[in-house]
């Protein structure tokens, strides 16, 4: 969905022409644009001191600071603000290289006013998605899901997601393979809920059928033999924060039910009492199998299915999502080498090919755990077969490595090649030929 311009974004135009720049006002202002003119860059400096814009066009030929110059301090204020760069036709290749070193885009006089205002829109509307997602990061960063690490799509679209549902209170299914981290995002979730009560987590399969029922639900003093005094059950306990149910397709059938129950009476009854106790839970459960096919064997009760499946979370596998290899693997050895108090351990595109090139069967935990063999400069101990990608030579891999990495970090940085290099720690220049010889343009990665 497009995000709408509107009046209350404020347009900064600085134009030394005063013809120009009267005309250039006059046609933002009947397209219901907000516009301050300026006839250098000078006074537009200064008028930030009243407030940022959130686009600012300018000439690229200026009295004083020229266009350019103007770009690189507004750099320096804000990376982000978008700036619209307006050139005569000698000046194309420059205004190129601008856009290079960050400007938004660039228009060639002489222009129609439908070319500026259209220009404008598209740049105002990347303003809206770029302070949205600041805003988003911000919310996300204080409620913890900075745990999520990675900037594939599908890891952005969850971070949305949670930010989205977490303040609802509605129950969660999320689906994933072992490793995939269910357990991150559902402590996320709760994060992000505001809720003061505690996270309490059950792995369904790791406890036995016989006390299966007293631990989850309760029990009363004298309910059953061996029961000598009250037991406030992992539901109970939840109550006023989050339940999280891992595994929840290893429940027994006959508990599912009282399970259902809970969720939708939103009770509980400890074994021994007829006493519902009311509750303000939220539940969060998590499966690495299909439940749909479980409930259509039998094997899984439908009506506790549809009753969790109201909203559901799916996380894929890292195989699915290589461009994050990098990323996690940086966060982990980094997490690792503050854990073990040694320094951060460096890894060779050679290394980094072979860890792209695994299939990662334990997905992120199994990442992990390479990461802290690693730090501990122990070998990753991956089979012998992944360091080597059927068909492809080591340079091919050491190849693809390359463009994977320069890719992820095109995502992490929003296509500012400036930041990107500084991220991989190497030299602009050297960025921008990477990115010709691997066929990649920045533009693709800007929101």
């Amino acid at each position: 969905m497009a995000t709408e311009t509107t009046s209350n974004q404020t347009v900064f135009l600085v134009e030394d022409d005063a013809a120009v720049r009267k005309g250039c006002e006059q046609a933002l202002s009947i397209a219901d644009i907000g516009v301050r003119g300026f006839a250098d860059a000078e006074a537009m400096l200064a008028a930030l001191a009243d407030g940022r814009p959130d686009l600012v066009v300018s000439d690229i030929r200026l009295p004083g600071r020229d266009g350019l110059s103007l770009l690189r301090e507004l750099r320096q204020v804000d990376r982000e603000l978008p700036v619209l760069l307006m050139t005569g036709h000698g000046d194309v290749g420059t205004a190129v290289q601008a856009m290079r070193d960050g400007a938004h885009d660039f228009i060639e006089k002489p222009f129609p006013s439908e070319r500026l205002v259209a220009a404008v829109r598209s740049a105002l509307e990347k303003r809206a998605l770029v302070v949205e997602n600041r805003q988003l990061r911000e919310r996300l960063q204080a409620a913890g899901v900075v745990a999520l690490i990675g900037q594939s799509p599908a890891i952005q679209a969850i971070r949305q997601l949670i930010g989205t549902l977490a303040p609802t209170g509605v129950d969660i299914l999320i689906n994933g393979e072992t490793g995939s981290g269910k357990e991150v995002v559902a402590r996320a979730i709760h994060e992000a809920s505001g809720r003061r009560g505690p996270f309490v987590a059950v792995n369904c399969g790791a406890l036995p059928e016989t006390v299966f029922e007293s631990e989850i639900f309760g029990h009363e003093a004298g309910s059953f033999t061996g029961a000598g005094k009250r037991r406030i059950g992992r539901v109970e306990h939840a109550s006023g924060g989050t339940l999280f149910l891992d595994e929840i397709e290893t429940m027994p059938l006959n508990l599912q039910v009282k399970l259902l129950r809970v969720l939708q009476e939103r009770s509980v009854e400890r074994l021994g009492s007829n006493t519902p106790i009311p509750l303000d839970c939220r539940v969060v459960a998590a499966s690495k199998a299909d439940l749909k096919a479980l409930a259509a064997t039998g094997q899984f009760r439908a009506d506790l299915y549809y009753r969790l499946n109201v909203v559901s979370i799916d996380l894929p596998p890292l195989r699915q999502r290589r461009e994050d290899i990098p990323l996690l693997m940086a966060a982990f050895l980094q997490q690792a080498a503050d854990r073990y108090q040694r320094p951060p351990a460096a890894w060779t595109p050679a290394d980094l090919g072979r860890w792209l090139a695994h299939d990662w069967p334990g997905n992120v935990r199994e990442l992990k755990n390479i990461a802290d063999r690693w730090a501990l400069g122990l070998p990753d101990a991956l089979p012998a077969t992944a360091a080597e990608a059927p068909g492809q030579a080591l340079t091919a891999q050491v190849d693809a490595a390359e463009k994977q990495a320069i890719v992820s970090a095109l995502r992490q940085c929003d296509g500012q090649v400036a930041r990107a290099a500084e991220l991989l720690q190497v030299p602009k220049k050297t960025l921008y030929d990477k990115l010709a010889r691997h066929g990649l343009s920045a533009e693709d990665f800007r929101p």
